[in-house]
């Protein structure tokens, strides 16, 4: 197997189980209408089953922000970045796709547009922009410094994929909740491309608006969580250390100046 298909193929993986719960729990008449801790259970599945069936074969990222998180600090060569992403991307278009073919007739019953939706792509639970990039940075820095951690660790053979899902499972219980942790571009935009151009029944629209939120902010969070960890346990500083370090801080108090103004407005 290329490494091409390898990330394609890990990546549809994640989307068919991580996707699939999703429209198991939001979906009318199936059997498995569920809440928020099947799904972050369900993710944290996917996210091993990924790992498990490409890792020997490409390390399985299965994420844009975790290859770009290793390649800026010299563990994942650039030359390979955009053909890694691709694959990703495609992969989790062909994931989308398949769970909308599993779930095709419980479709029509459900009206409820965002229910669907949600299936495909993230959505924040309060629309506010820049602190919802802010939670995806937030959730994409710790993913990234995770797996650095598991990485330094040594484990008996075949575990690490499994550790690697509980971080998934933590970050969902934890921080997931503000925005739906997409914590992984492809994971998003992917499936957000199979929600506009598939035939759902009552799909609605697919809110672009909000998509560049759940691409940037893991891919800035990816970044900075590879930086970090060069820089604070490896003690490697950087001109982009610091540059990444200044925006993560511009980020969080332009959020804090919002939030507070709506406090005091109301």
């Amino acid at each position: 197997m290329t490494e091409f298909m390898g990330e394609l193929i890990g990546t549809m993986i994640l989307i068919i189980f991580g996707g699939g719960v999703i429209a198991g729990a939001n979906l009318k008449a199936t059997k498995a209408e569920g809440n928020w801790v099947l799904i972050t259970i369900a993710w944290g599945l996917a996210v091993a089953m990924g790992v498990y069936a490409v890792g020997s074969v490409t390390g399985a990222h299965i994420n844009p922000a975790v290859t770009l998180g290793f390649a800026v600090v010299g563990d994942f060569p650039w030359a390979k970045v955009p053909l890694y992403i691709t694959a990703q991307m495609m992969g989790a278009f062909i994931g989308a796709a398949i769970v909308f073919f599993h779930y095709l007739p419980h479709f029509k019953d459900t009206e409820d547009q965002l229910a669907i939706k949600s299936i495909f792509c993230t959505d924040p639970a309060i629309r506010s922009p820049i602190s919802n990039l802010v939670s995806e940075i937030i959730g994409t820095f710790v993913l990234v410094m995770g797996l650095l951690f598991i990485g330094a660790n040594e484990f008996t053979d075949g575990l690490n994929p499994l550790i690697v899902g509980l971080l998934i499972v933590a970050i969902g219980m934890s921080l997931g909740s503000t925005t739906g942790y997409a914590i992984n571009p492809a994971r998003d935009l992917g499936p957000r491309l199979a929600h506009a151009v598939l035939p759902i029944p009552g799909k609605g629209g697919s809110d672009w608006g909000y998509s560049w939120i759940p691409v940037a902010g893991p891919a800035i969070g990816g970044m900075y969580g590879g930086l970090f960890y060069q820089a604070i346990f490896q003690a490697e500083f950087t001109i982009w250390f610091w540059i990444g370090s200044a925006v993560i801080a511009a980020a969080l108090l332009s959020s804090m100046n919002i939030e507070l103004k709506k406090v005091k407005q109301a």
